[in-house]
């Protein structure tokens, strides 16, 4: 099977997965309620898998889908605040074609990105349980086993998604060190195969989370995010579209 058919089989089964009983019934509640702004929105209401190419160079990762954006779009960072940052961000610096992504059919398309979560159902007050997080990795270390042969460079949106991601990279045999890397935003990374140390490294990229509380209060700019993603296109040969 083509990489292309291994990720779309991958993102059907994060779609069907039901496997927290918590976060199955916090995602149909929200998307039988809904929002009053959205009330005659046909909600989601799944598991929301990652967006972009089986031959993406670079590797944005989150945190989980919003209850209100992408667990009722369908699409990671789709239909809401949060997702309209990282858009215009990945759109200013030539990896989107276009700086919204409003809903599943919109024409968004990511030059050589994709973009995943740690966790692909929406959790109640954002926050999913330890068990819950360690139950949805496997789908992470799946995506990064497809994404391997071209992969060169990872921006992880807030430290959950570093540490998820850390976690997922070793798994691949990559050198984490002792002790883990600390979070940091525009801090970085490098991460040699333990096997291969002459290959060349993969580079982890922190950012501030793109949320509402980090964007409102200024604690992350629309500079300070491009300034991160441009650097990790840079590092990943991707040449702006």
């Amino acid at each position: 099977m083509s990489a292309r058919s291994d990720l779309a089989a991958l993102d059907t089964a994060v779609c069907e997965c039901r496997a927290c009983p918590r976060l199955v019934a916090w995602r149909e509640q929200v998307a039988r309620e809904k929002k009053r702004a959205y009330a005659d929105h046909i909600y989601w209401g799944r598991g929301v898998p990652g967006f972009g190419p089986a031959t993406a160079r670079l590797l944005i990762v989150g945190l989980a889908p919003a209850a209100h954006g992408a667990n009722r779009t369908g699409r990671m960072f789709t239909g809401d605040r949060s997702g309209d940052v990282l858009f215009a961000a990945l759109h200013a610096v030539g990896l989107a074609n276009q700086p919204n992504s409003d809903s599943v059919g919109d024409g968004m398309a990511l030059h050589d990105v994709r973009i995943t979560a740690p966790v692909h159902c929406a959790p109640p007050a954002n926050a999913p349980t330890p068990a819950e997080r360690d139950a949805c990795a496997h789908w992470l270390q799946s995506e990064l086993t497809i994404l391997a042969p071209r992969l060169r460079a990872v921006v992880a949106l807030g430290a959950f998604g570093w540490q998820a991601a850390l976690t997922a990279l070793q798994t691949h045999g990559r050198v984490i060190g002792v002790p883990r890397p600390r979070f940091g935003h525009g801090k970085h990374v490098d991460l040699p195969y333990a096997d291969r140390p002459r290959a060349r490294p993969l580079r982890l990229y922190g950012s501030y989370h793109v949320s509402q509380q980090n964007t409102f209060t200024g604690r992350l700019t629309p500079a300070m995010l491009e300034s991160v993603l441009a650097d990790a296109a840079e590092f990943a040969g991707i040449r702006a579209g």
